[in-house]
């Protein structure tokens, strides 16, 4: 079943800048070769349900195997019978909002 799921994956206790352990995590999910997105808050990643909760999986545990204390913010939409949402969403977003600016 398409998942869309939006992850944080973040050390625990490791100091002020955690950007080297953020860049290991967001490594491991680029290298799944699952649809993926990072901004500055989450990473988006779309896929079957069980492939990308072992990605999830897999970014949490190269830092937890590390003996790191690892925290996971994970919200996901299981949609049956769509694919590709992490851009559809978006476009069908901004084709309501070109739509309302249109109307007014």
């Amino acid at each position: 079943m398409n998942t869309l799921i939006a992850v944080a994956i973040a050390p625990c206790g490791t100091g002020d800048e955690l950007s080297a352990e953020v860049a290991e995590v967001v490594r491991v999910i680029r290298e799944s070769g699952l649809p993926n997105r990072t901004t500055s808050m989450f990473t988006e990643i779309e896929g079957d349900w069980d492939e990308v909760m072992q990605v999830v999986r897999d970014a949490t545990f190269v830092l937890a195997s590390k003996g790191i204390r690892t925290e996971v913010v994970l919200k996901a939409d299981i949609r049956p019978g769509f694919t590709d949402t992490m851009t559809g969403k978006l476009e069908r977003m901004e084709a309501q909002i070109k739509k309302q600016e249109e109307a007014r």
